[in-house]
């Protein structure tokens, strides 16, 4: 047997059934839509929410109110409590949590006073909690803020200086 051999088992496979192609092939005139008719005419029928001329569920729905603030800034929170894994005198910096596996560089770091600390540690974050830092500096440690800069991109892909360092252009 080769490949040319091959074909499916008899009435597997049934031709297409041709509309609109005469009466006498079955399905002609109308081509299989009845008659006239919202269904009957081409392009798309009825969106999937109509319901007949019954107010749609999806008009009845509120709407979606309020205000959502399209810069929120939103922190990841580690508590002072789980800071006494690290050993006793350690400079605890972003990129060591980073490596650590604790925060995504993506986002700021806040520190909150949640639990104890028992060690000394210098902590670099970009906010602390009144409390937190309460905690931090009575255990003998320091809590240094770093400033959280957002570098805003360009909208033409090219450099994108801010527009009060920009110089004047002189020709």
């Amino acid at each position: 047997m080769k490949l040319h051999d091959l074909k499916p088992a008899s009435g597997a496979h049934r031709e297409r059934k041709r509309i609109g192609r005469g009466i006498g092939s079955g399905k002609g005139k109308t081509g299989g839509k009845g008659m006239m008719g919202q269904k009957a005419r081409s392009g798309p029928n009825p969106s999937p929410s109509f319901e007949g001329g019954q107010m749609r569920v999806t008009r009845k729905m509120p709407k979606l109110r309020g205000f959502k603030n399209r810069w929120r800034v939103e922190y990841q929170v580690i508590n002072v409590g789980q800071l006494n894994d690290v050993p006793d005198g350690t400079e605890l910096t972003i990129d060591a949590m980073v490596e650590q596996g604790w925060i995504h560089p993506a986002k700021p770091v806040k520190i909150l006073g949640d639990g104890e600390l028992e060690r000394k540690l210098t902590i670099h974050a970009h906010k602390f909690s009144a409390s937190a830092r309460a905690r931090i500096e009575a255990a003998g440690g320091a809590a240094l803020e770093t400033p959280w800069i957002v570098e805003r991109r360009s909208r033409s892909r090219g450099p994108n200086p801010p527009r009060h360092s920009r110089k004047a252009q002189t020709t």
